[in-house]
């Protein structure tokens, strides 16, 4: 992805101008600031997002916008198909006696995690191979045009609800589109904020991820490779004998770990990097400012 250089200043930029490469002073003048979080889960993403939040910023948050407009009907058939294996729910679902909907929140996202799955043995919850790849499918196309909506949603933001402020809270696996144009899209529009977990919140985050295995979304070409490692490992043949939470717990290291030069990739070239013990620090809108000041005048030096 290549550079690009800011060529408007914030103040007097115009929908659609580039909003790279700020100076801090640049960055403290922009009226309608616009930042783009990026990170792996757990790094603290949503925290930062609910206190601006609370301080008159607009929080976007990619994974509820998946879960409410992209992948919405997707999730309910999934939670139609469980209930109509239920005798007593099938008749009442099939008499209209009642519905089901999400309800999902910008702090519960639930529903979408349940939606993505585990992939194994189906006997333990698990889902098949191509049923799995199905769903991750879907997901990298909804979180493609999740972050599309970006620019809309910072107008909306400002035209409508009266918010000075844009914050994207986007999600973990934004670094894995393998799409370009979304991340210079993102540039042009935010300033792209990169949270780098410090070598010890890698490990918290690594052994919170082993003891609660979370549905994770992985490019296919990862999923593939990692797969066909796992099952030489354990000596197994079929997808359906692999443990769906083992599984998980094997390969989110390696997920982790393969992420990072995508994210420092990213930064180096369209962002700004800070780390999680940085951003533990901020309890208040004006030490977010600071800090992403502080990025600007790290990037200049």
């Amino acid at each position: 992805m290549p550079a690009i250089r800011l060529i408007n200043h914030p103040h007097t930029r115009q929908h659609g101008a580039l909003a790279l490469k700020l100076t801090a002073a640049e960055f403290q003048q922009w009226e309608h600031k616009s930042v783009t979080l990026l990170g792996m889960s757990g790094v603290g993403k949503t925290r930062l997002s609910a206190l601006l939040r609370q301080n008159g910023w607009f929080h976007y948050s990619g994974d509820y916008r998946i879960g409410t407009r992209y992948l919405d009907e997707a999730i309910l058939d999934n939670i139609k198909q469980q209930a109509m294996q239920v005798p007593f729910l099938r008749d009442l679902l099939r008499s209209d006696s009642i519905y089901i909907r999400n309800n999902i929140g910008v702090d519960h996202l639930k529903p979408v995690a349940s939606f993505l799955g585990k992939v194994g043995n189906p006997e333990h919850g698990g889902l098949p191979l191509e049923e799995f790849k199905r769903r991750q499918r879907l997901h990298h196309e909804a979180e493609i045009a999740a972050m599309n909506d970006v620019p809309a949603f910072i107008d909306k933001a400002k035209s409508i609800y009266g918010y000075k402020h844009f914050i994207n809270d986007a999600g973990g696996s934004v670094c894995e589109l393998d799409s370009p144009e979304v991340i210079e899209m993102l540039a042009e529009h935010t300033l792209i904020l990169y949270i780098k977990a410090t070598e010890h919140d890698e490990h918290e985050l690594i052994e919170r991820a082993k003891l609660a295995p979370k549905p994770l979304y992985y490019r296919r070409e990862f999923l593939d490779e990692q797969m066909a490692l796992y099952l030489r490992k354990y000596g197994l043949q079929y997808v359906a004998q692999v443990e769906p939470d083992d599984f998980v717990r094997w390969i989110f290291p390696r997920l982790f770990y393969a992420r990072i030069p995508r994210y420092n990739a990213i930064a180096e070239q369209q962002g700004y990097t800070v780390t999680t013990e940085e951003l533990a620090q901020v309890k208040s809108t004006d030490d977010f400012l600071a800090l992403v000041t502080r990025a600007i005048e790290r990037r200049k030096l």
